[in-house]
C-alpha cells in the first residue's frame, strides 16, 4: 500500500500466488480487491487495517476486476485454461464476499469497464486465431448477469473504457426523456 500525500509505502499486504493480475478499490476507498491467478481467488483488503479480510474462489487464471459504482458487485475476469477456451466472469456480491454468479464471455477475456449507472459490463476478449468467437467485447446486463450483445471489434482488443457522451441524447421511445448513453473504446494491441 502506497500513501499518496508523501508516496511512500506504508504496508506490504501478503495475498494469493500470483498476483499481477488486477487491483480494483470501491468507490468509498475502504476496500481492495486484489486477482491472484495462480491459485484463482481474489483477496480483499481492507484499507484501513491493511489486512486481507476475504479471500473468493473464482475461476481459472483471473487477470482483472471492476466494481460497481454502486460497491455492491466486483466482475472478476478469469481468462480460463488457454486459449481457444471460453472465459467466464465471477461476479462478487461485496457485502459476503461470495460469487453469485458466474457468466460465459468470449475467448480470453482481459479487461473489464462498468458503465457509470452500473447497469453494464464491458468485457474485452483477446480471441484466438482458432476461435470463431474472438476479437470482440461482451456486453453484460448487470441486472441479470447475462451477455446481451457480443460485438466484433478490431484484431486483439487488450483495453476497454466506457465514458459518457458529450451531451444526453433523446430517446424516443421513453416519451422524450433523455438517457444515458455510453460512449465505449476497446482498444487493439498490435503484434
Amino acid at each position: 500500500m502506497i500513501a499518496t500525500a508523501t508516496n511512500a509505502v506504508v504496508a506490504t499486504v501478503p495475498v494469493g500466488n500470483n498476483p499481477g493480475g488486477a487491483v480494483a478499490i470501491t468507490p468509498d476507498g475502504t476496500h481492495a480487491y486484489v486477482t491472484n491467478s495462480s491459485d484463482g481467488t481474489v483477496s480483499v483488503i481492507d484499507t484501513v487495517s491493511n489486512l486481507v479480510v476475504a479471500t473468493v474462489t473464482v475461476g481459472t487464471e483471473p487477470d482483472a476486476v471492476a466494481i460497481t459504482p454502486d460497491k455492491t458487485r466486483a466482475y472478476v475476469l478469469n481468462f480460463g485454461t488457454g486459449l481457444p477456451s471460453f472465459g467466464t466472469v465471477s461476479v462478487i456480491a461485496t457485502a459476503a464476499n461470495t460469487v453469485v454468479a458466474t457468466v460465459t464471455v468470449g475467448v480470453g477475456p482481459i479487461a473489464v469497464a462498468i458503465t457509470p449507472d452500473g447497469k453494464q459490463a464491458y468485457v474485452a476478449n483477446v480471441g484466438s486465431f482458432r476461435s470463431a468467437v474472438s476479437h470482440a467485447v461482451s456486453v453484460i446486463d448487470t441486472a441479470s448477469n447475462k451477455v446481451v450483445a457480443t460485438v466484433t471489434v478490431g484484431s486483439d482488443p487488450g483495453a476497454v473504457a466506457v465514458g459518457p457522451l458529450s451531451s444526453p441524447q433523446w430517446d424516443r421511445r421513453r416519451a422524450g426523456r433523455t438517457t444515458p448513453m455510453w460512449r465505449i473504446a476497446a482498444t487493439a494491441l498490435s503484434r
